[in-house]
């Protein structure tokens, strides 16, 4: 059961106006010390329950009724199973939207927590286990964190806020919709209209670090499925069928090849790589399918049209050299996420309050992905990391996200809160 901190007692304890607190700032940081037990309670619960994407029912459940009990207007099964909630302020103004992320990964969680994951789900036709080995579960904490903290001071906002609660980031199944795409699709930007929209994303660097950068920040990402029809043959007879092991190898060979060698990384950076290859049932058979499944990652439309070309023409003329049909598909495209350069530059001093000397806005280019990336087609946005690593965990040995020993340390989430209190109320107050 979740431990909870009363909503009443907080809010009165977080209201703009408690005369012991003199500047806007200053009342922001108290509030966000405040609420941070219940930011805890809230991140160890939806970590130990952790959901898949299009699948956080749960998860959904927990937003939508902490938000009833605030006082904001609630949208749920937006997307399928995301919840946005709205809080008008006593003053006319602008809107600003905070997004969160709710979906966990099919990782076997190996933290050894207290509150680590056990759970198993469904996911593409197989049983797997479940884990928030990205962070979600602090960016769905840390939004109600922040939600807490907005109600407590309704009356002095001026505008109104929009919090998204997003599912599937992570990316749908096979044969699925979902994310941000869907999230757009159902109104999340437009009722009300925003006006800009910012987001944090957990990660291993230093802790209490937000850095980001102006521009193309996170890379814009493809999903690579390649599928080969070959010749079934018995395994001392190779020469018989297709010997599909091969196939897969050669095809491995010639995508490392391209992307290390046949383009220029210098230019412009990109990474392609093969996750998993499913084929074969027993070990004296060699099959007549085989299944390859990747990602591309690129920062331009050229560099994803070159390898996009390259690979397509690879796959098939290997294929065809073994006898075999071999395609390769790309889908579920996500673009660059884009930070507005104005709003960046601008951003700066507020997330300067949440963090004091800790903020980097020269961040290097970050060859992950984020769908985060189609808001920011929408309306100006600015997509900021915190870092998260640990106390006692050196850098080099850090577990990065995804790994089934990623894990945060909890301090950083009242920073959190705090860059996601200063960067909507300071741009609600922005002339």
């Amino acid at each position: 059961m979740l431990g909870r901190v009363s909503t009443l007692a907080i809010m009165a304890g977080l209201a703009f106006g408690a005369p012991a607190l003199a500047a806007p700032s200053a009342k922001v940081e108290a509030a966000a010390k405040a609420v941070q037990p219940k930011v805890i309670a809230w991140r160890r619960d939806i970590h130990e329950h952790p959901e898949l994407g299009n699948q956080e029912v749960r998860t959904a459940a927990i937003v939508a009724k902490e938000l009833k009990a605030l006082g904001f207007e609630v949208r749920e099964g937006v997307g399928k199973t995301g919840v946005v909630g709205i809080l008008k302020g006593g003053k006319p103004g602008k809107v600003v939207a905070l997004r969160a992320d709710m979906d966990a990964l099919p990782v076997e969680e190996k933290t050894g927590e207290p509150f680590a994951s056990k759970v198993t789900a469904t996911w593409e036709g197989k049983t797997v286990p479940v884990m928030h080995a990205c962070g979600h579960d602090t960016h769905v904490a840390m939004l109600l964190g922040t939600a807490t903290v907005l109600a407590g001071m309704k009356a002095d906002i001026k505008g109104t806020v929009v919090l998204i609660f997003q599912p599937a980031e992570e990316g749908p199944q096979a044969g699925e919709e979902g994310g941000a795409k869907l999230m757009i699709r159902d109104g999340a930007l437009d009722q009300p209209k925003v006006d800009a929209i910012f987001g944090v994303h957990i990660g291993p660097a230093d802790a209490h670090v937000l850095n980001y950068r102006a521009g193309g920040f996170y890379a814009g990402a493809d999903r690579l499925t390649i599928t080969v029809k070959g010749k079934q043959t018995h395994g001392a007879r190779p020469w018989a069928g297709v010997d599909m092991a091969s196939v897969s190898a050669d095809i491995i060979q010639a995508i490392n090849q391209i992307a290390a060698r046949q383009v220029d990384v210098g230019v412009s950076p990109s990474v392609v790589t093969i996750a998993t290859i499913n084929m074969g049932l027993r070990n004296n058979i060699i099959p007549e399918d085989l299944k390859m499944e990747g990602t591309m990652r690129t920062f331009t439309p050229e560099r994803k049209a070159e390898l996009i070309d390259k690979v397509t023409k690879a796959v098939t003329s290997i294929g065809d050299r073994y006898g075999a049909k071999a395609t390769a598909v790309f889908s579920q495209p996500y673009p660059v996420t884009y930070n507005n350069p104005e709003l960046s530059s601008w951003v700066k001093a507020s997330l300067l309050k949440a963090s004091p000397g800790k903020v980097d806005d020269q961040a290097p280019l970050v060859t992950g992905a984020e769908d985060f990336s189609l808001y920011a087609l929408k309306v100006p946005a600015v997509f900021v990391q915190l870092g998260g690593r640990p106390k006692g965990v050196p850098a080099a040995g850090a577990p990065a996200n995804h790994s089934p020993y990623f894990t945060v340390d909890e301090d950083v989430l009242e920073t959190g809160v705090k860059a996601e209190l200063f960067m909507a109320l300071d741009y609600l107050e922005r002339k």
